[in-house]
């Protein structure tokens, strides 16, 4: 529905086939011998394996083996949670996620302790921070394979930790709103009117979406013990507003009532009016009137490979660096 009310555009199946053949170039370079991967039914799956028959023909630097998880596919959110969770209980030293804030989202709630390595496809791009996709790779390898310690280039990431009506939801890992919208529907919101109350893990400038709003009044890094939480107002009753890339293309003025910062462990209870209660910018919960919702910031998220950091700890320490004989 984003690409479709906003100028979001789409990463073709071609483009993730790339994407993931640069990753495996970068494992290949730091030593790492096998891959786990999620089938899928898109052919993406299908297009690395001729990608890996060309290279075992063609190429003097063999890619890591490259195995299927042994699991239905459905072509539905429980697919990544079932992959996530059968490759941590596989043992993987580092998992390589593409998609956007959703799919990070589902990935965060399985995969416990072992170290995300982000690389953003999606619409909503909050969480997965841009990294060319070899250097992804050359860093995954690293930590997976024991080159760069994990507590010298992971964030312990902050999420927003969701109680409706006693029944703990999948944490968000950026944003929480709730919503006037009364249906599920489509999902995606574009419709700023819409929006009630705002609650934010971070809200770093230079980012597309709900934080952005957030971004606008009171930057919050990622790193910092703190989120935002914002009410919402409908214009022109609400005096103030600002004007906020809710969407890629889409900027459109926010009413503001009220905004305040929230630290870690805060607790914020609110007896809801009917609406849906929308996690990482995707409506999901659909609320009625009386329903009880508690959110809760906490620094319990996944941790999340510093990719430009490890890349500086491989040059300090000449991982990459080879002798050649010349005769």
């Amino acid at each position: 529905m984003r690409r479709l009310v906003s100028g979001a555009s789409n990463v073709p199946v071609s483009e993730r086939c790339a994407i993931i053949q640069r990753v495996m170039s970068g494992l290949a370079a730091v030593g790492i011998g096998q891959v786990l991967m999620m089938y899928d039914r898109d052919g993406i799956a299908a297009g690395l394996e001729r990608a890996v028959e060309r290279q075992t023909t063609n190429s003097s630097t063999a890619w890591p083996k490259l195995t299927f998880l042994e699991m239905p596919i459905e072509g539905r959110p429980i697919d990544t949670l079932i992959a996530t969770r059968l490759m941590y209980e596989s043992g993987v030293g580092t998992m390589v996620v593409l998609g956007g804030d959703g799919t990070h989202r589902l990935v965060a709630h399985e995969c416990r302790q072992t170290p995300l390595v982000c690389l953003s496809t999606g619409t909503n791009n909050a969480f997965p921070q841009f990294s060319e996709a070899t250097l992804a790779g050359l860093a995954s390898g690293a930590v997976a394979g024991g080159l760069v310690a994990p507590d010298d280039v992971c964030l312990v990431n902050k999420r927003l930790c969701v109680n409706v009506n006693g029944q703990a939801e999948i944490p968000a890992l950026v944003d929480v709103c709730l919503t006037g919208e009364t249906h599920t529907g489509t999902r995606a919101l574009w419709r700023p009117e819409a929006l009630h109350e705002l609650y934010l893990a971070f809200a770093e400038p230079g980012t597309i979406g709900l934080s952005s709003i957030g971004s606008l009044l009171c930057p919050t890094s990622r790193s910092e013990d703190a989120g935002l939480a914002i009410e919402l107002g409908e214009l022109p009753v609400t005096d103030r507003h600002l004007n906020a890339p809710i969407a890629p293309g889409l900027i459109s003025p926010v009413g503001i009532k009220n905004y305040r910062r929230i630290n870690l462990g805060e607790r914020c209870s609110r007896t809801a009016q009917a609406g849906t209660l929308a996690f990482d910018g995707e409506r999901e919960i659909e609320l009625f009137d009386g329903d009880r919702v508690e959110i809760t910031l906490e620094r319990s998220g996944p941790r999340s490979v510093d990719v430009p950091g490890t890349m500086r700890i491989l040059g300090h320490q000449g991982v990459l660096e080879r002798v050649q004989t010349i005769d």
